[in-house]
């Protein structure tokens, strides 16, 4: 009977351990793969890398190409046309200003201003023509500069509603007529045209009263047109001007009147000889400046 005991005691502890030792083959098997030659271990270890690879490469291929990770707003992502998207996103706009110079694609069209723009800059583009409706509700407009586009057409009333336009730069266009300018312009620059003297009116700059700065060079004027009295300069120089009159600056019947305004005229790269109109500058207080022949 207590050798009966004795066994059970010593055989039941050995079954119950067994599990455990069959469970530490493994670490002991990985233990022994360490040891034994280098052919074997390399031969595992590229087993284990390839099995690695596939699951790599179908985990790369997914994110690629599947839909739900496209990013909606990477490059690319918009495909409207760029004529379609807001002015801001084209030009900058700044606090009351907005500045679109030499934009690409090409701008051929003044493009839709925020209602408080006060100062416009949209040099160096491909703009053809100036219509009614480009300026019709930015009354808060005070300068435009459209320098270096290739304007040849400006309706008549396309500035006729801004009423606090001050500065006016339509250089280096192609101009033949001028429009309907605002009452309250002070500087117009629209040298480098192709203006003469039957695109522009009879009293177009008569009637602007605050006018101080006006220049018509490099064009194909045959005449000077009428000047209002508060100029300051004028510039009207490589054009085809060919006579003066006594009346051209000066009023001929008042020998008194002095033109205290006019600080600056030039008539250069005109066919015209100055010394043969000595009483078209006797008002100004200086000679037209200039090299004449």
């Amino acid at each position: 009977m207590d050798l009966r005991i004795l066994l059970f005691f010593v055989t039941v502890p050995w079954i119950l351990c067994e599990p455990a030792r069959t469970n530490k083959v493994v670490p002991k098997h990985k233990g022994i793969l360490k040891v034994v030659d280098d052919e074997e271990l390399i031969t595992e270890s590229r087993i284990f890398m390839e099995a690695k690879k596939p699951k790599k490469k179908v985990t790369l291929s997914t994110d690629y190409d599947s839909p739900v990770d496209t990013d909606d707003d990477g490059p690319g992502a918009d495909n409207k046309d760029d004529k379609e998207l807001p002015t801001c996103l084209m030009c900058v706009c700044l606090t009351g200003s907005v500045y679109c110079e030499e934009v690409s694609p090409d701008m051929t069209t003044v493009p839709p201003l925020p209602k408080e723009t006060a100062y416009l800059y949209a040099r160096f583009n491909k703009i053809a023509k100036i219509t009614n409706r480009d300026f019709a509700d930015i009354a808060t407009l005070r300068r435009i500069d459209l320098t270096g586009n290739l304007i040849s057409e400006i309706e008549d009333g396309a500035f006729s509603k801004l009423d606090q336009l001050e500065e006016l730069t339509l250089a280096e266009n192609k101009l033949v007529k001028l429009p309907m300018l605002p009452a309250k312009l002070v500087s117009l620059n629209v040298n480098h045209n192709l203006l003469k003297t039957k695109g522009i009116k009879a009293n177009i700059f008569k009637k602007l009263t605050k006018l101080s700065y006006l220049y018509l060079g490099e064009n194909g004027l045959e005449a000077i047109p009428l000047l209002p009295e508060s100029l300051r300069v004028v510039h009207l120089h490589n054009n085809n001007i060919t006579s003066l009159t006594d009346d051209t600056f000066c009023k001929g019947n008042n020998t008194h009147y002095i033109r205290y305004n006019m600080q600056e005229v030039r008539l250069d790269g005109n066919p015209i000889t100055l010394a043969q109109h000595p009483n078209s500058f006797i008002c100004l207080r200086a000679l037209p400046i200039g090299h004449y022949k």
